[in-house]
């Protein structure tokens, strides 16, 4: 009875037969004139002037670093607009076992007195305990010896303006710094403003509640705050610090964002390590695991679930920007239904149409450094 079905050396012949066919078509494809649709950037004409200003040494030696006093502000760049900042890199050496969170960044874009990015260094580049960690993300990482790179870009339209201060007590013996930008003739109208800014509570106030009452934050009115600010623009994400201050699970607490109406969120999580994009507490109190991908991690993890217990995390939203157009605030609960009386420091990412310099003073140097609150 002859095979109902095609002997497997007949089908493997006709499927040569479509391959051929395919591999003419892709010659054909070939052979036609690049568009721009199919061209990648880098391989077509820049309209930009690359730049760089470094701490280079300018009697042309090899001191390629600046000291910096207890209370001075070194300049570490300053340029006429329109331009862009793509990357920042820092090196430092100082004595202080504090000064990621002693030295302090501020930016001032277009000429404003006040900053739109005021964050203390470490904190920056996502070391928000105030430790060097290696770790790797899109937009920020430390490399080994101690590298901090930071990848946003940062537009200006008529001036940029990037200082580093030291409000430590001891001298930073050397802060190495390179910053790359390119000029270009204009900037498109819609290019936004980069915003980062610091804050911190040093505990959390923990919410009570009655024996039998049920435990319930449905406005999230006493919510950590990442951030707030009026305009239009969109967020960009996170960096967090977390310093236990009682044994168990930090992260029952639900990301909330108000977005444009003050009285209630409108977007709600389920977690903090859901909102990092990581799950079930990050592997438990014997289990947990350091992770750092391109969008969201937790790359350092010590002592996890315990009293003095320290946690790094991260978030980026740039699969998503969350758009506003009035009004932003980014909050998270601290414990379920902010049951918890934890530490911490956070940086907030974000840009916007208008340079927002609206922020809250920033904690006394003192303050930021990382101390168990029993």
């Amino acid at each position: 009875m002859p095979p109902q079905h095609p002997p497997r050396r007949g089908f493997l012949r006709r499927l040569a037969g479509v391959v051929g066919v395919g591999t003419a078509a892709d010659q054909i494809a070939v052979a036609q004139p690049a568009t721009a649709a199919n061209l990648p950037l880098y391989a077509r004409a820049q309209n930009h002037r690359s730049l760089k200003q470094s701490s280079f040494d300018t009697t042309g030696g090899n001191s390629d670093r600046w000291p910096i006093a207890p209370g001075a502000t070194q300049e570490l760049f300053r340029s006429d607009g329109p331009g862009i900042v793509t990357h920042i890199w820092f090196t430092i050496a100082a004595p202080s076992p504090a000064h990621l969170k002693e030295i302090v960044i501020r930016a001032y874009w277009d000429g404003n007195a006040k900053p739109s990015v005021e964050v203390p260094v470490g904190d920056l580049f996502g070391l928000n305990l105030g430790q060097y960690v290696i770790y790797q993300s899109a937009y920020l990482n430390c490399s080994s010896i101690k590298a901090l790179n930071c990848y946003f870009a940062m537009p200006f339209k008529r001036s940029a303006l990037i200082t580093a201060t030291n409000e430590g007590k001891r001298q930073v013996d050397s802060f190495y710094s390179n910053i790359d930008y390119k000029l270009v003739p204009a900037l498109p109208d819609d290019a936004l403003y980069f915003h980062a800014q610091y804050r911190q509570q040093t505990p959390n106030k923990a919410a009570t509640f009655a024996a039998g009452e049920k435990e319930l934050n449905p406005t999230g009115k006493t919510n950590y705050v990442f951030a707030e600010t009026r305009g239009r623009g969109h967020l960009m994400g996170v960096t967090m610090g977390i310093l236990q201050n009682t044994d168990n699970w930090f992260g029952e607490g639900d990301d909330m964002i108000f977005i444009d109406d003050e009285s209630k969120p409108a977007i709600i999580g389920t977690g903090t390590e859901d909102y990092i994009n990581g799950a079930w507490d990050f592997g438990g109190r014997d289990g947990a695991v350091p992770f750092a991908h391109l969008y969201n991690g937790a790359q350092f993890i010590q002592s996890a679930e315990r009293g003095g217990g320290r946690y790094l995390m991260y978030r980026w939203h740039s699969d998503n920007p969350v758009t506003f157009t009035r009004y932003l605030k980014h909050t998270i609960e601290h414990g379920h239904a902010n049951d918890r009386g934890d530490n911490f420091y956070t940086v907030c990412y974000w840009y916007q149409s208008e340079p927002y310099t609206d922020f809250p003073a920033l904690p006394p140097v003192a303050d930021r450094v990382p101390v168990l609150k029993l």
